[in-house]
């Protein structure tokens, strides 16, 4: 019986030095022998508990085993697949909670590096030019509109047209990609990479209609006379936001405006990109989840001397992901544990000089499955800030739904889908962040595929 390497192969990463000084990504990747090493010290359990985590049921062993032999190409062709975007998940999936988590490496030391390795065969792929094994379409007669270009849509997208459907995909935005784009930080998820990912699309021969708001350059109405059924991956794109006094102030942004401003506008690029971006020394970001990660971290980057993360929990509670979690406190991103906002202050200008908090202690679990936090009464202080970023969710933007009113919505403003992801008109489905009001890529993924599937069975 061979002997098993118990430690995963370490990833190298920019020092910390460095990369706290530009956008360029974190982890620089498994060279050719990492990746074997890696991959050989998988057990290819039979069956394979890693797969039935995954939430769109990627062949990983067989995925494993071809990089363990030094096939990358026929991995890659294993990955893309089941998987249109498999560079974009390596990178960016909760592996840990997921495919990992279920490894049977885990009893005994760590689990494989699934993510890294998925990542590793796009990687390479790409390098070579290699677009994934050709599909053998049947066509048919009937068309799909795919509105949105996030990951819910391009699997739709993708799934569908392999079944011979035409599918013409509408974007809001100059570029494509959804959240892929504006959302996640280049040192998280290289904008080269989400590119050439999307290229796939093209290979497909899915049209990408960009700058093109449905409600406004075309109707909704419109496209149900035009196309035989609809997907909406519109994601959520609206911020969530406190309610609290001096939201108003100048200094004052919520996530989706920041990484909006920083990702798809190249803030960091200014001048060379026209999009100023106001980041004082002393940044305060509200929330402690990875979207609050991403903006702590873009701050630093920025020039910001000081970033906190001001969190009503313990970073142990934290919903972010550990990798990003550990990149944050690495790069010296300060926790300001147990607090939470009563109010911003400001000066007479109107720009942001501060917030007053409140302290807070832990109580009985919640619904979430962790401590419910309690604010300590007459414990208020207050903090000197430049900047406060609101990092606390994010809901779908009313300004598509309010124009299809005879669309069911749920109490907190999701689109209102059956189990097999269909809505209440006929022949149109919705996935993504526009049901769920924010959750992972891979669920995306696994939302869009299961309307695909949904589609198809109406359809035929």
């Amino acid at each position: 019986m061979r002997e098993i390497n118990k430690r995963r192969i370490p990833m190298r990463e920019q020092p910390v030095e460095e990369r706290i000084k530009n956008f360029r990504s974190v982890p620089l990747g498994y060279t050719e022998e990492e990746a074997m090493a890696e991959a050989q010290r998988c057990l290819q359990c039979n069956p394979p508990p890693c797969e039935t985590k995954c939430p769109i049921r990627m062949k990983i062993k067989d995925m494993i085993k071809e990089i363990a032999d030094g096939n990358f190409i026929e991995a890659f062709n294993i990955a893309r697949a089941d998987n249109p975007i498999p560079a974009v998940t390596g990178r960016v999936c909760p592996q840990e909670t997921q495919c990992e988590s279920a490894c049977t490496l885990r009893k005994i030391g760590d689990p494989i590096n699934i993510g890294k390795l998925g990542a590793f065969v796009a990687d390479f792929a790409r390098k070579k030019n290699e677009r994934g094994e050709e599909v053998d379409i049947k066509e048919r007669e009937k068309k799909v509109a795919v509105i949105g270009s996030g990951p819910a849509g391009i699997i739709c997208a993708v799934d569908l047209r392999k079944l011979g459907y035409e599918v013409v995909m509408f974007e809001a935005l100059h570029k494509a990609g959804g959240v892929l784009e504006y959302g996640i930080p280049e040192f998280r998820l290289p904008k080269d990479i989400v590119e050439y990912e999307l290229s796939y699309l093209k290979d497909m021969n899915i049209e990408i209609k960009l700058n093109t708001i449905v409600g406004q350059n075309i109707l909704f109405s419109e496209l149900r006379n035009e196309f035989d059924a609809i997907f909406i991956g519109t994601g959520a794109g609206a911020p969530k936001f406190m309610g609290i006094d001096g939201e108003r102030l100048k200094g004052v942004y919520s996530a989706n405006e920041f990484l909006i401003r920083v990702n798809l506008m190249k803030a960091y690029r200014f001048p060379e990109y026209d999009t100023p971006i106001v980041c004082g020394d002393r940044v305060g970001v509200i929330g402690a989840g990875n979207v609050a990660m991403d903006v702590a971290r873009c701050a630093l980057r920025l020039g910001a001397k000081k970033v906190y993360i001001l969190y009503r929990r313990t970073k142990e509670f934290s919903p972010a992901r550990k990798e990003e979690l550990k990149h944050a406190l690495e790069e010296g991103i300060i926790f300001k544990e147990l607090v939470n906002p009563v109010r911003i202050l400001g000066n007479e200008d109107g720009w942001v000089t501060g917030i007053e908090l409140s302290r807070m202690k832990l109580t009985n679990i919640d619904k979430s499955g962790r401590p419910k936090p309690e604010r300590i009464r007459g414990s208020e202080f207050t903090m000197e800030l430049d900047t406060v970023v609101e990092a606390l969710g994010t809901v779908p933007n009313r300004l598509f739904l309010d124009k299809i009113p005879e669309l069911e919505i749920t109490p907190w403003g999701g689109i209102k889908v059956k189990e097999n992801k269909m809505t209440n008109i006929e022949g149109v489905a919705a996935g993504g962040d526009a049901i769920s009001g924010g959750a992972t890529v891979i669920l995306a993924l696994s939302e869009g595929r299961k309307a695909a599937e949904s589609i198809h069975r109406y359809l035929s």
